[in-house]
């Protein structure tokens, strides 16, 4: 595929609440080094800025981040605010609270109820904003998030946040936080070759109700916060020979195939891959193509 001239609207839109963004957008995670976290080596920091701006260029106006995306050199929040400040009117800035890293980067306890405004406000210094477009509640292992939940429809009444989401969710706890406010994404590990009854029955039911699904590690694999996998079935290879086309986008491509309501948010430090991954918006897998890749994620674990 013709990549460096494909722009991220190729994908189509979504609307989340009132704000229309690009089905591809950009997730900050690898910005901060060759892995998530403190798990690979740190960027190079004019590159990041580079991938960021890029990425503005080819049309991405979603970009999904977190306080707690970090190496031992770079913050991804900081980065985004250096690039991208004074920020473009049609940008959504997603962030994701709950989740916490100390200073020396060891993940902490996750957020009290009465943490979270602590967590918005982090995020929003870092980014250099006043609000915040969308927040996600990820859920850390509590049964209800209730009272998580209630505590940023409170930071929304107040401003500070436009819109909300849920993450690492089941139905029940969609129904509970519907129940309390408007949520207009729901953000769950999902992939082509990582397989969740549970996850897949939130794709359907996000669809239903008119809400985002926004998965994560789309093209990752098993390799997860480590990057993209490089184990590719024999049926994504064909695929992606058929097409001329690498299986990351082959991946990419079969994932906004699972809906209109099917957003992609992947992440790189490299401006090629980038570019790449913006041009898999263009790609149109056939019915038969699909049917294939389909089968495969039916039998994945």
């Amino acid at each position: 595929m013709t990549s460096e001239t494909i722009t991220a609207d190729a994908a189509g839109t979504w609307t989340l609440g009132d704000l229309t963004v690009n089905r591809i957008g950009f997730g900050a995670m690898r910005l901060t080094g060759s892995a998530a976290f403190h798990l690979g080596t740190p960027s190079d920091r004019q590159r990041s800025i580079a991938v960021l701006r890029r990425a503005i260029e080819l049309g991405v106006n979603h970009i999904d981040t977190a306080a707690f995306y970090f190496s031992s050199l770079r913050s991804a929040n900081e980065i985004i605010n250096s690039a991208l400040s004074p920020y473009p009117d049609d940008l959504v800035i997603a962030a994701k609270v709950g989740p916490f890293r100390d200073y020396t980067g060891e993940w902490g306890t996750s957020a009290r109820p009465e943490d979270l405004r602590g967590h918005v406000e982090e995020n929003l210094r870092q980014l250099g904003r006043d609000h915040l477009d969308l927040v996600y509640l990820r859920r850390m292992r509590q049964d209800s998030v209730a009272e998580h939940f209630g505590a940023l429809a409170e930071l929304r009444d107040k401003g500070l946040i436009r819109h909300l989401g849920i993450s690492d969710v089941e139905p029940r706890h969609l129904a509970e936080a519907q129940a309390i406010a408007p949520v207009v994404a729901v953000q769950n590990r999902f992939g082509l070759d990582s397989r969740n009854r549970v996850t897949d029955d939130m794709v359907r039911i996000c669809g239903e109700r008119g809400i985002a699904f926004v998965p994560f590690f789309a093209i990752a694999g098993d390799a997860g916060a480590e990057g993209a996998t490089t184990a590719h079935d024999e049926a994504v290879l064909a695929v992606a020979r058929a097409h001329e086309a690498t299986p990351a986008q082959v991946r990419l491509a079969w994932t906004l195939a699972q809906g209109p309501h099917v957003l992609a948010i992947p992440g790189t430090g490299n401006p090629d891959h980038l570019a790449e991954n913006i041009a898999a918006g263009a790609l149109r897998l056939t019915d038969d193509e699909l049917d294939i890749l389909n089968s495969l994620h039916q039998k994945a674990g």
